[in-house]
């Protein structure tokens, strides 16, 4: 039966009111059959007055009418849709170079113009039918978050691994002609999309704004698991340092041009360099920081402000973990703050072994890693490990090591603190 599950119905709602329970099923909301929780957001948010057609988990069918407040939750709760599954080979896919015996939710690529809405995941568009646009037109799903890779349509079907998919202009320009905002991205692959084809790509992007609105290049990442996958070239340190020399006269170029920052290097083109990085207002507000566009520049101007507020907290010692590109901005607060605190606070890398050295990223560090850097060592009081180490709401990291495994391991307290100083120095505070 099509519909909406109900999973969970808020205490003191509407919903609550009218009867409505969990396991329950929400078909249709004035007579509009109900795909998915976007139909129910944009059907609940059009009319005062809705006629709720409900499937009750015994078996009866009820029609319920409901006069309120157009800002007034129903109070009922869904799970996300379940992801349309990518069928592109792009020779750059993290998701191919993945060792066996992860969880398998790792090894999914899904490529849903619905979840770039509702999670700002990144899709391609490479699937996308005449009746999404249509959807994505009527219901205003804004803004979408694009994987663009080239604007050259031969040279984005090498890259994608697929002939015929439509060329991502038209469907671009389609979007701006009904005012859809896009954020969009390029894998940048050394000897393949740089060079002449990032400049092609970047001036027609920009030529979209401020439908368009910004635009984030981000290294490829690749692993030690590539056997029989096409050979790609490494971003590396002198890679680095030349593209950046290159680009970010040509970022501040297109923000004088356009009156707000729009093209944007990934954080890590600047930790492979050793540069330094942008000032905080190139950054303008922040449009890529989920893509990894900005967090350290943020990161150490909270460290700034979180160091202005720290007080003593005891002599004790306390190690605090990261991954191996985050290691240099880490340890220098961390050193900061324990001159502050009084506390020992040693800041530690840790090498991954599961992907490879080449993975430096603090997001993709396993349980086990952990225990083989740290195995000998004494960690002291506890070990604090940054939040984006584990599956959230779990507790367990890529690997599924679990905390309680961890803390058995190392005969030490884990605590998992917020990725931000304030958090550390939070956590850090509850050790006292």
């Amino acid at each position: 039966m099509k519909g909406l599950l109900v999973e969970a119905v808020a205490a003191g709602s509407i919903a609550e009111e009218l009867g409505i329970e969990s396991g329950d099923r929400l078909l249709a909301i004035n007579g509009n059959l109900l795909r998915d929780i976007i139909d129910y957001s944009f059907f609940t948010s059009a009319d005062e007055e809705l006629l709720l057609e409900v499937f009750k988990a015994d078996g009866d069918l009820w029609e319920l009418e409901i006069d309120r407040d157009p800002d007034e939750p129903l109070g009922l709760f869904f799970d996300a849709p379940k992801p349309a599954r990518c069928s592109n080979n792009c020779l750059f896919c993290f998701v191919h170079q993945l060792p066996k015996g992860l969880r398998k939710p790792l090894y999914v690529k899904d490529e849903d113009y619905r979840l770039s809405f509702l999670n700002g995941n990144y899709v391609t568009l490479a699937n996308l039918k005449p009746t999404d646009l249509s959807r994505i037109t009527k219901q205003r799903l804004s803004p979408l978050y694009i994987s663009v890779h080239a604007t050259n349509p031969i040279l984005r079907e090498q890259l994608l691994g697929r002939q015929n998919i439509p060329p991502i202009m038209d469907q671009l320009q389609k979007l701006a002609d009904v005012r859809i905002a896009m954020h969009t991205q390029v894998v940048l692959c050394p000897g393949l999309n740089d060079g002449f084809e990032l400049k092609r790509t970047v001036t027609d992007l920009a030529n979209l704004y401020p439908s368009v609105q910004s635009l984030a290049i981000v290294p490829l990442g690749l692993t030690s698991h590539r056997q029989h996958l096409p050979h790609l070239e490494a971003v590396d340190r002198e890679y680095a340092r030349s593209f950046i020399t290159t680009w970010e006269p040509k970022a501040k170029a297109l923000k004088k041009q356009l009156g707000e920052p729009f093209l944007f290097l990934a954080d890590e083109f600047y930790l492979k360099a050793g540069l330094p990085f942008p000032t905080i207002r190139e950054y303008g507000d922040f449009p890529q920081i989920e893509n990894g566009v900005g967090m350290v520049p943020l990161f150490m101007r909270e460290a700034e402000r979180t160091l202005r507020s720290a007080r003593l907290l005891g002599d004790f010692k306390a190690t605090v973990i990261t991954g191996a590109s985050a290691f240099g901005f880490v340890s220098e607060f961390v050193d900061k703050l324990a001159k502050k605190t009084g506390v020992q606070i040693i800041t530690t890398a840790v090498e991954n072994r599961l992907f490879g050295s080449s993975v430096t990223v603090s997001g993709l560090v396993s349980g086990k890693d952990i225990l083989a850097t740290l195995d000998g060592k004494n960690v002291g009081k506890a070990l604090l490990v940054p939040d984006v180490m584990l599956k959230e709401g779990e507790g367990m990291f890529l690997d599924d090591i679990s905390l309680k495994k961890l803390e058995e391991k190392l005969k030490c307290r884990v605590i998992v603190f917020e990725s931000t100083p304030k958090g550390f120095y939070t956590a850090s505070k509850s050790l006292k």
